[in-house]
């Protein structure tokens, strides 16, 4: 059945939710958004079938309400639903990654017809804006649903065959479970992450060529740090008592990983990387664990043109999908290191024989 669907915010996880509803959906869509220029691209290009900055009329005719906005402003809209005298069942949903307040401001609507169900893809870019959406944003990503207690779980249903098409994984969680389980995985690495940053730019000046070595490693640990920064101000301020509590874990921990370096102890210090090795390998999606992990494939090649699209052209030839690419480490006129990513170990084995017969060096860490 054809049913209205409005969305609230048409950035990055606005825009995405609302071209993969487009695409695996016949609903009518109502795109909301302040910025008047963001309405007109979504209008241009197919993305909603209609466009409007009034989200309180758009409501009104909805059957779905996702509210994609930062987490104050989705405060805001679920503050303004409190005043809409709502005629017909409505579902509505946010995308927020700190639940606990939002789901604090939705638990006295007072219209029982409406259906609050807390959301968080957990997906993302380091891109941003309604240019930066992709309808396969969340393809095999955790979609949390906070529902409250307690929920019909018709509705909960309802809004999971809402969003099927976004092929994610659905897990239910309370918002207090979220918002510490996200604080340790997404939220506190974003903080260490500038300040790794930061720390870089303060030894700067005293070492100019910081900037020119800075690769590898440092380039991998602090990408996080090129996000969006309002958005994580944001996120920071209605978590700011899960991210005191971490940094004074993070300083405690600090403080004993300073003693080992202090002291010397060599045999104590092995044991704590290994550790933490064996805890990350573990986390592997293969070993049952909770991040995405697919089966990797390490080619040497030469910083010449071409070399890359060689590789891709071999692959794509014999029909092998590649879901992820990275250039680990190169140099100009010397070998470099391609990590090529698949969904399965025979896409990994089959890319290795092909690569292998064509003289490429080739490696499968196991």
């Amino acid at each position: 059945m054809k049913q209205t669907v409005v969305i609230a915010g048409l950035g990055l996880i606005g825009g995405s939710l609302a071209i993969n509803l487009k695409q695996t959906t016949d609903h009518h869509l109502i795109g909301v958004d302040v910025n008047k220029k963001t309405l007109d691209y979504c209008l241009m290009n197919g993305i909603v079938d209609k466009a409007t900055t009034d989200f309180v009329s758009a409501v009104v005719e909805a059957d779905f309400c996702i509210i994609a906005a930062p987490v104050s402003k989705a405060i805001e809209l679920v503050d303004q639903l409190k005043n809409i005298e709502f005629k017909k069942p409505i579902i509505i949903s946010d995308v927020s990654s700190v639940k606990s307040p939002v789901m604090d401001a939705a638990r006295s609507l007072p219209s029982e017809f409406v259906t609050f169900i807390g959301g968080h893809p957990m997906a993302g870019s380091h891109k941003k804006g309604i240019t930066a959406a992709k309808g396969h944003l969340f393809e095999n990503a955790i979609y949390v649903l906070t529902p409250f207690e307690p929920c019909l779980e018709e509705k909960v249903e309802a809004l999971k065959e809402l969003l099927r098409g976004t092929n994610s994984n659905f897990l239910i969680l309370e918002p207090k479970e979220h918002d510490e389980m996200t604080s340790v995985i997404s939220h506190f690495p974003h903080l260490i992450a500038s300040s790794l940053v930061h720390q870089a730019k303060n030894w700067q000046e005293t070492h100019a060529y910081i900037p020119t070595l800075a690769a590898g490693g440092f380039r991998d640990i602090t990408r996080i740090a090129s996000s969006n920064p309002g958005m994580w101000q944001d996120i920071f301020f209605h978590n700011r008592k899960g991210m005191s509590h971490l940094l004074s874990d993070w300083i405690t921990e600090m403080k004993e990983l300073k003693n080992l370096l202090d002291t010397g102890d060599k045999v104590s210090m092995y044991h704590y990387l290994e550790q933490a090795k064996e805890y990350r390998d573990g986390l592997d999606s293969k070993k049952k664990g909770a991040i995405p992990a697919f089966y990797d494939l390490y080619v040497d090649i030469f910083d010449q043109p071409g070399a890359l699209l060689q590789v891709v052209e071999l692959l794509a030839k014999a029909e092998i999908s590649i879901n992820n690419i990275e250039i680990l480490e190169i140099r100009e006129g010397i070998t470099g290191v391609l990590r090529l990513s698949f969904k399965d170990k025979k896409d990994q084995k089959r890319s290795k024989e092909i690569l292998d017969t064509k003289g490429y060096e080739t490696m499968i860490e196991e």
